[in-house]
């Protein structure tokens, strides 16, 4: 695959874009958004590097959706502002726009266009116009996989297809930076794992990428650094290995068939943590003697009993008492 950011410090003339990326891609500066009464975001601060994918992870109404709206500048914020490179997406909003790709969770190609015409007529908002727009698209129909289907309309390709087609279109102006807002959702696990291709690729080429997912599968294989979000606020941030380390530990334990005050009550003099879970409750095995509590465990009349690593869903449950999902 060509890269997607060829030649940076070459000068073109129909290349909006022509200094290298900024060792800093993006930084959010304490954003708050209310509606009415209702906080959705609050003092939300973060920064992402070039060549880095952030997760941005939490249930629907988290927050997740109107701060990246702030981010592009499609949300004003109450408070706090956002930087890309030296501008200010809120008072310098083209130049920072220039700087970024949009993959929002609609797919709203232009149904009339061709996807080639979509991706000409696109590159016009950059200023790429004429023959350097229709060679621009042509690379990334190449780059994406989509060369066979140019002439195709939007409403003719599957789902997988389309969702390339939409991150050729966010790719045409060379960003900095790309926002994935759920790109892959009700994509089948083929289509999924051709766009993830996509997506590293984009790593590769020293792109910065914020990334929204249900998916614990995506995060795991994606994710350089994740931000938990819950109610429009950050509940805590670092790699996956470290915040399931830190919250959870190495190991949790499925039980169902028994009362929860006898869970409790051994979850107590273990030290670790039990919450219910679905029909059964989960408890996080110690760190120090874990066969211990297996064993207890294992000695109590109950349904079933399932021993497995912890993992993200269980981070969250533990942090907010919702599920991911």
């Amino acid at each position: 695959m060509r890269q997607l950011f060829p030649n940076h410090h070459r000068t073109k003339i129909d290349d909006p874009i022509t200094e290298s990326l900024p060792a800093t891609a993006l930084v959010a500066h304490h954003l708050c958004k209310s509606y009415g009464d209702r906080a959705v975001v609050q003092d939300v601060s973060f920064t992402l590097e070039a060549g880095e994918i952030l997760g941005f992870l939490g249930p629907n109404g988290a927050g997740k959706t109107t701060t990246i709206g702030m981010l592009y500048g499609a949300v004003i914020p109450d408070r706090g502002f956002v930087q890309l490179d030296r501008w200010q997406v809120q008072t310098q909003g083209q130049q920072a726009r220039s700087r970024m790709g949009i993959v929002t969770q609609e797919d709203n190609l232009d149904p009339e266009l061709t996807v080639f015409e979509n991706l000409v007529f696109f590159a016009n908002y950059y200023r790429i116009t004429g023959q350097a727009a229709r060679l621009r698209a042509g690379e990334l129909l190449a780059q994406v996989g989509l060369q066979e289907y140019g002439k195709y309309k939007p409403d003719e390709l599957s789902g997988g297809l389309k969702r390339r087609a939409v991150l050729a279109r966010a790719l045409i102006n060379r960003p900095h930076i790309v926002f994935l807002d759920e790109p892959t959702t009700g994509l089948d696990p083929d289509a999924r794992q051709e766009f993830w291709k996509l997506v590293s690729q984009l790593k590769q080429d020293g792109c910065g990428v914020l990334l929204t997912t249900h998916y614990m599968d995506e995060v795991q294989r994606l994710c350089d650094r994740l931000i938990l979000l819950q109610q429009g606020q950050v509940l805590d941030q670092g790699t996956s290995a470290a915040l399931i380390e830190r919250i959870i530990g190495a190991e949790v334990v499925e039980v169902a068939g028994v009362a929860e005050s006898v869970l409790q009550q051994l979850a107590t003099q273990a030290g670790v943590w039990c919450s219910p879970f679905g029909s059964s409750y989960l408890l996080a095995l110690p760190a120090h003697e874990p066969d211990q509590l297996w064993q207890q465990l294992g000695g109590i009349q109950l349904t079933s009993l399932t021993r497995r690593r912890a993992n993200l869903e269980d981070v969250f449950l533990r942090l907010t008492g919702r599920s991911l999902q």
